[in-house]
């Protein structure tokens, strides 16, 4: 399948370089390993498409709930970071 989703200017260029190799995204559509996800620049100052994309095939979906570990409080405190390995 090929989901298409927008990304702002700062996210496309991370990813187009190769330094972001992730996507966090809400959990609102469905999407499974082998898909193509397809990230379409968005300038959200013009609140327009810039005709810039990137595909990415899926390799790996990481699907979980705030209070799976019992910290919901904390993570809504704090906030969540996801680290990417080299």
């Amino acid at each position: 399948m090929i989901i298409k989703k927008k990304i702002t200017l700062e996210y496309f260029k991370l990813v187009s370089s190769g330094k972001k190799k992730f996507e966090l995204r809400l959990a609102d559509f469905d999407i499974q390993q082998g898909d193509t996800l397809v990230l379409e620049e968005w300038d959200p100052e013009t609140k327009k498409y810039t005709d810039r994309s990137i595909e990415k095939k899926v390799d790996y979906i990481l699907k979980f709930d705030l209070n799976k570990f019992g910290q919901e409080k904390e993570i809504k405190e704090k906030g969540i970071q996801i680290i990417q390995f080299e």
